[in-house]
């Protein structure tokens, strides 16, 4: 089976209860989480005129394909109220697939590795916590690489020892 890491991230209302709702949620789903980075308190990157994230990231073991998985992603997001209205706007809940084992996709409606993960202090800090090891299958750079060797100086704080679940 292979290594599926997942992020997940909120700005609206009780953060961290919108992120320990979606792992409550994949739980439902068959996807189940094996390992959980701490929490963290970012600063938003693209949009900057929003509040700041909690943001952690998961490894799960499920038996769906990438994109049977991302439509769960995307269900669950829904489910919760997310509203597509701004781009890089303000969300209840985001969860992206970063990597999928060695698997690479590129489809319209999705991209693995997640097609910007490197560029992001706030996915590659939480990241390198749980799988420092894990290889980039395009980039061929662990993950403890990819974050020394990212441009990217936001601020990323830990504010709580482990994602709830």
């Amino acid at each position: 089976m292979p290594s599926v890491y997942l992020s997940l991230g909120s700005n609206i209302g009780d953060r961290a209860w919108h992120v320990a709702r979606a792992l409550e949620l994949l739980a439902t789903r068959g996807v189940r989480v094996v390992k959980l980075s701490a929490l963290y308190e970012t600063e938003p990157v693209e949009m900057r005129a929003q509040d700041w994230f909690l943001n952690g990231v998961v490894e799960v073991e499920t038996d769906f394909s990438p994109q049977q998985l991302m439509q769960i992603l995307l269900e669950i997001e829904r489910t919760m109220g997310r509203e597509r209205v701004t781009p890089k706007g303000p969300r209840i809940i985001d969860m992206d697939i970063l990597l999928y084992g060695s698997a690479v996709v590129r489809e319209a409606q999705l991209g693995i590795p997640h097609p910007r993960m490197a560029e992001r202090r706030f996915v590659l800090v939480p990241f390198a916590e749980i799988a420092p090891d894990a290889v980039h299958p395009i980039l061929k750079k662990t993950i403890r690489e990819l974050l020394s060797e990212t441009a990217d100086r936001s601020e990323v704080r830990r504010v709580a020892e482990k994602l709830e679940e």
